[in-house]
Parts: structure tokens; sequence; C-alpha cells
């Protein structure tokens, strides 16, 4: 448990770093940096992990595996090499791929990543991520080339069909579950079912397991339950649990959760995601 709290602190201050660089630049760049560095996570899967956690001077040069019966892919290199990375794409085909889950070639990708979440996207954070990434330094790294088994339809999350307007962001609600949503929270805290995830019945209910060198952990009851979920937690509980990885009794939680992402969060946006969890009706 010590070499982990290390580990998150060599993170922390690892991704204060790449949040520094982006504040820097224009303000679109330092969105688009925030939004990649923190709550969308894209760091914990695109970067390469090595015994000492991520390499981040490998930043988002690709990194996890997934071998599925559906599929075997693994995180592309989304730096600006032209070669293996992105750097030949256009904008339009990044946020086509974002939006839609579709390659420039047309292949549809795994929803291993997370695509069904991101038509919720303002179309000024769309821009200030492309226009992020764009400043990514290019690494040469070809990953292993994806295997489709099947073909692979595109779902779109509850809510998350169509992009937000920035007026909406006003509500501090919608903002949470915007935030939460780009967060693809519920990918990973709505169990699977007998015909996939039930996003209206078992929405946040938990129970997934996500197997690592951290043992195995599941997926918590992020609900408004009392008993079971969040509904009897205080509201900076909650927080701390989010931005520190320590629940309401003081235990550690256990990744893949990200919270030295989430640590660099504004105030107002955890306020924000608090407010929307808040709504998540119960589950048992």
């Amino acid at each position: 448990m010590v070499r982990g709290r290390g580990l998150a602190l060599a993170l922390s201050m690892a991704l204060t770093g790449l949040t520094n660089a982006a504040q820097a630049q224009s303000p679109l760049i330092e969105r688009g940096g925030y939004l990649v560095n923190t709550i969308m996570t894209c760091q914990n899967c695109h970067t390469p992990i090595g015994p000492n956690g991520p390499d981040f001077s490998k930043a988002l040069s690709g990194g996890l595996s997934w071998d599925e019966p559906p599929f075997k892919v693994t995180a592309p290199n989304i730096t600006q090499d032209k070669e293996t990375g992105i750097g030949a794409w256009t904008d339009a085909q990044i946020k086509t791929l974002l939006r839609t889950g579709k390659r420039p070639n047309g292949v549809q990708i795994a929803e291993v990543m997370p695509t069904s979440f991101y038509g919720i996207l303002t179309e000024r954070d769309m821009d200030a991520i492309v226009a992020y990434l764009r400043t990514v330094k290019p690494i040469t790294n070809t990953v292993p080339a994806p295997v489709y088994k099947i073909p692979l339809p595109h779902h779109a999350f509850p809510g998350s069909e169509t992009p937000y307007t920035e007026a909406m962001l006003t509500d501090k609600v919608k903002k949470g579950f915007y935030l939460a949503t780009i967060g693809h929270c519920m990918e990973c805290h709505t169990p699977f079912g007998k015909r996939g995830k039930d996003f209206v019945g078992d929405l946040g209910k938990g129970g997934m397991e996500f197997p690592g060198p951290w043992g195995k952990s599941v997926s918590r009851n992020i609900t408004s339950s009392k008993t079971k979920g969040l509904g009897g937690w205080t509201d900076a509980q909650i927080k701390t649990a989010i931005t520190t990885g320590v629940d309401d009794e003081g235990k550690h939680l256990k990744p893949p959760m990200g919270f030295p992402y989430y640590a660099h969060m504004t105030g107002d946006d955890l306020d924000a995601v608090v407010a929307y969890l808040r709504t998540v009706p119960a589950k048992e």
C-alpha cells in the first residue's frame, strides 16, 4: 500500500506538469489539456505502463491491451507522429472517431474506447480536445493492429446522443451529468447483464470486476442508495473518494479508478459531479 501511495504521488506530480504545460498555451488548448488529463482520463489507457506506473515520457503513445471474445485491441498511439500516431489525421477525422467510434478507414472500433459517451461533448470542448492533441509531441510507436472477430455496433449512452450547448452547462446537475458522461463513469459502475449493460435499470449499481496487478477490484455502487451506494456519504466524502481514492471509512480504493487524474479537477466541477450523483436513482 505504501508503494501504491508513492506511485499515486508520482503520477499526480507528472499530471501537474502536463496541466501546467497546457496552461501556458491558449485558453482552448488549456481547456483541452484539462479534459484529457483529468475527467476523461485518456492517459489511463493511452500511455504505456511501466513497473513504476505510467511512463509520461511516452505520454499517449499507446498503452493497455484487451483480449476479449469479440476483439483483441491495444489503445493506440494518439501522439502527433504521422506514421504511427494521429498526426496525419484531419481535425474532422479525430472528431468523427470521438463522436461515432469510426476510424478514417471506416472501421468501427471496439467500445472499450468509450466513444459511446462522447457524443455529448460540446463543440467547443471537442475543438479544445483536438487543439490539445495537436500539441502532444510525436512519438514513434507502432502498436499491434486491432483484430475484430465480429462487426461491432456503435451505441450511445442515454442522454449523450447529441452535443450539449455551453448554456446547458450553467445548470449544476446538467454539468455534473456532462462531466460524469465524458468521464464515462457509468462504463465501469454499471454491471453487465444478459443483454449487455442496462443503463436504465442498473445504472451505477456497480459490481464489475477489474483484475490487475492490484489483485481484483470491484466497482462500487454510486447510486443514491443510503445502504449500498453514496446516499449516506457527505459531499466531502464523495469528493475525497474521487480525488484521493479513500472511501467514507478511510479505506483505500484500488485502480483502475482514476483518482490521481481526478485530483486535478476544479472545485466547481467536483461539486457538479456530486450534485449529479445525488440524482442517480437508488439501486440496492
